[in-house]
């Protein structure tokens, strides 16, 4: 594996994302063994039909909002079946098929999306942070867990997902210069989709790759075809691998693309030419290990078949939503402000039940 040190090699032009599959499904690289490829394979397809299906129930009115992450899949599971029991994942908004494949219940992933109850899961029971929507957020907390642990002396690495949008912000150099400055075991992952909602990236940054923005911390950038996950997946074992022998943060961009709207609310056409995205549906990731495996989805049609039915079933069930709840863990102790809020919310859905 070829890695982008902070050295003047990482200037030379022409320089090609780390590639292991190409898209004709040709090994290029050294591969990891069969059963981590087919792992990747398995949580790609299911992820695609989490998709598919999450997107469906967003138009049933079943979700409030959903942002799609087809044809990113080989950047969440890539990653994600890199880390290990130990280590912790801090996901976005749009990483609901990493925090499903890292374990946690579909329908437990997608309450936060349907407006109820929080993160909708328990995060200590998985090492999954809940899903971040404001960007780059979720970058500190991670650093602020990995710089714990490590005082500790607790053997685990961080995964830290980003999008291009997010390496705009200041939660982000914070927490790349406090990763660096401490040695937290943090890998970040930039998931480089090209756009942040409607800006491309050639108006966030003129850095020749996202993955050169390790230079000015210190710490080791990669690049990798965010398409190819057998790449994603070495790349990122290997970053994680030395953050927690004490080797310190990297970061890890995957060059991909978002085919899909930003949301469902969302119309590309408004930004950006329809046809932009065919060279991209064409290095599609699951038909690369399609191609590579000699096998396709309908080897795994029967679990996703059972799985999505699973979530149609719960999610179409309508949820017990306790009121007083928005109100019982703002503060220790509720003050008068609050508790007048929830009063005159009371008052309001009782006088709506037709109450005295």
């Amino acid at each position: 594996m070829k890695s982008i040190e902070a050295s003047p090699e990482l200037m030379l032009p022409g320089r090609k994302p780390i590639q292991l599959v190409d898209e004709n499904g040709s090994a290029v690289g050294d591969l990891p063994d069969e059963r981590v490829l087919r792992s990747l394979h398995r949580a790609m397809v299911l992820g695609r039909r989490f998709n598919r299906q999450a997107t469906a129930l967003t138009k049933q009115g079943r979700l409030a909002v959903y942002p799609s992450s087809v044809g990113q899949e080989a950047c969440e599971v890539g990653a994600t079946l890199a880390l290990e029991d130990n280590d912790w994942l801090f996901p976005t908004y749009r990483d609901t098929v990493a925090v499903v494949t890292r374990g946690v219940p579909a329908v437990e992933t997608l309450t936060l999306l349907r407006g109820n109850w929080h993160s909708g899961y328990d995060p200590y029971a998985h090492r999954v942070a809940p899903l971040c929507t404001p960007l780059s957020t979720n970058g500190p907390h991670a650093v602020g867990l990995a710089h714990a642990a490590r005082l500790r002396g607790d053997s685990l690495a961080v995964l830290v997902f980003m999008g291009d949008g997010a390496t705009s912000e200041g939660d982000a150099h914070e927490a790349f210069n406090f990763a660096a400055v401490f040695n937290a075991p943090v890998v970040f992952f930039i998931q480089n989709n090209q756009w942040a909602i409607s800006v491309p990236l050639s108006k966030q940054s003129k850095a020749p790759t996202l993955a050169h923005k390790a230079i000015g911390y210190g710490m080791p950038g990669y690049q990798v075809d965010g398409n190819d996950a057998a790449a994603v997946y070495t790349v990122v074992s290997e970053a994680l691998a030395r953050a927690r022998s004490g080797g310190g943060p990297s970061i890890v961009e995957g060059l991909t693309y978002r085919v899909e709207p930003h949301t469902n609310s969302d119309d590309t056409n408004r930004y950006r030419d329809p046809s932009d995205a065919e060279p991209w549906r064409a290095a599609d990731p699951i038909i690369r290990f399609n191609r590579l495996l000699g096998v396709d989805e309908s080897a795994y049609a029967e679990e996703a078949d059972r799985m999505m039915a699973e979530l149609r079933a719960e999610m179409n069930q309508d949820a017990h939503v306790d009121p007083d709840e928005l109100f019982d863990h703002v503060y220790a102790v509720p003050t008068p402000r609050l508790r007048a809020q929830r009063d005159a919310l009371r008052a309001e859905l009782a006088a709506d039940r037709g109450e005295a």
